[in-house]
């Protein structure tokens, strides 16, 4: 690639910031589970191994930016530089005991780069989700006293990650990494109550957080070489229950209506008050077995300690542990051929089994997904476009609950180039 592809790579990250930034504004979900807790998690992998069950702490492909482990960026060839940004389509079929909907959910999903300091140092930045909020319920009772009421809850929100990591191999074989993240965004709950016999009366309450901080995570990488280009990678990522500091607000107002006259009184009032959120212990590890340019396989194990986290000082009723594992491969027939361009395609596969930090009722969701995909490379360069797609159930419908039968899509690029290579004329 040369200098029209360099154009290229600055154009599309010039419009890939506000193109990201509007997507973490707006519903990239329509979960009912979103009520609880911070939302919909999104997940640690993208682009490449989303399509392998997520898998993806261990893996160290040159050609891919890899922030679930701030360690792998030292992968990146030194003459490399990458970009890569993805899209998502969430399908979803929701059904309980008596009622189901459908919804679809398609936004911008991340943006990231990644490229070489020096021989022994390498760096990314990137946009990424954090959590999603985005449901509509509706509930129908009976009051004593008062008689049929309808209360309709909903929400929206984003909170996103901007991070800046850094990667160095302080031994030949063992690369350490941290990410600073910059962790912002709002969550919006809100509700509405009506009675049967009264039309024109409405009961209304607002409440909002606001998360804004900074905080560290760190990966470490240690590669065991063998023999025909295979080798063995044990990896691992921890971040020690990060404080972030939030701003929470709080409103519930009345609202008649008479003779075309309407009057609003406000029964309860909380300013925006500074508290903190505390997040989990996370710990997670990978194991990677690859023979490059042919294949990859990965596992990774992943744990969150959602039990013991608070939000503005309360641990939650409807917050569990987390608990992921995820497996994945990859193979190319022959990534140099060059009679066949489907043998340079590579073909990806994976499933993961995932008991989420949820808890309703006293019952943990749980979510199982099954994953494929393919790398399609561009025409006489490194660069990847990567298509895949995940199939899977959320919940269950039993005990009052809810299922989610669900569909995936992710669409990303990975656009490479050789920025730093010198070149001399005789």
């Amino acid at each position: 690639m040369g200098r029209n592809s360099r154009v290229l790579i600055l154009i599309a990250g010039i419009l890939m910031i506000p193109a990201m930034l509007f997507a973490q504004f707006n519903n990239n979900t329509s979960s009912p589970y979103s009520r609880y807790g911070l939302g919909d998690l999104q997940s640690y992998s993208f682009g490449r191994t989303a399509a392998m069950g997520g898998a993806t702490l261990g893996s160290r492909y040159a050609l891919q930016v890899n922030n679930a482990n701030p360690a792998s960026y030292t992968a990146t060839d030194s003459l490399n530089f990458l970009f890569e940004f993805g899209l998502k389509g969430d399908f979803s079929r929701y059904s309980s005991e008596i009622s189901e909907m459908k919804t679809s959910d398609i936004n911008f999903n991340y943006f990231s780069m990644s490229f070489r300091i020096n021989k022994w140092m390498a760096t990314s930045i990137g946009l990424t989700p954090y959590s999603n909020v985005g449901y509509q319920i509706e509930v129908n009772e009976d009051i004593e006293n008062t008689g049929a009421a309808r209360t309709i809850y909903y929400g929206t929100g984003t909170i996103s990650d901007a991070y800046l990591g850094l990667a160095i191999q302080p031994l030949k074989n063992v690369s350490l990494g941290m990410n600073l993240n910059y962790r912002f965004g709002k969550i919006s709950r809100n509700s509405e109550l009506t009675f049967e016999y009264a039309d024109l009366y409405l009961l209304q309450r607002y409440s909002q957080l606001r998360v804004t901080d900074f905080g560290l995570e760190f990966g470490a990488q240690v590669i065991l070489p063998m023999k025909d280009n295979k080798q063995l990678v044990l990896a691992g990522v921890f971040e020690s229950k990060p404080t972030y500091t939030a701003f929470e607000s709080d409103i519930v107002q009345k609202n008649i209506y008479y003779g075309g006259v309407g009057d609003q009184d406000t029964l309860a009032i909380k300013e925006e008050q500074k508290g903190k959120i505390v997040f989990p212990t996370t710990l997670g590890f990978g194991l990677s077995y690859s023979k490059k340019n042919v294949y990859e396989l990965n596992f990774d194990y992943y744990h969150q300690g959602w039990a013991d986290a608070t939000i503005m000082g309360e641990k939650s009723e409807f917050l569990s542990d987390l608990n992921k594992f995820a497996v994945g491969a990859e193979w190319i027939p022959d990534k140099f051929s060059i009679r066949s361009a489907w043998k340079r395609v590579a073909y990806r596969a994976g499933f993961k089994y995932e008991q989420t930090y949820h808890s309703i009722n006293g019952h943990q969701i749980n979510d199982f997904g099954i994953s494929f995909g393919l790398g399609l490379p561009i025409y006489r360069s490194n660069s990847t476009i990567n298509i895949s797609a995940e199939f899977g159930k959320r919940g269950t419908t039993d005990y009052n609950l809810v299922r989610e039968n669900y569909a995936k899509v992710n669409l990303s690029a990975n656009l490479h180039d050789l920025w730093f290579m010198s070149r001399k004329i005789d």
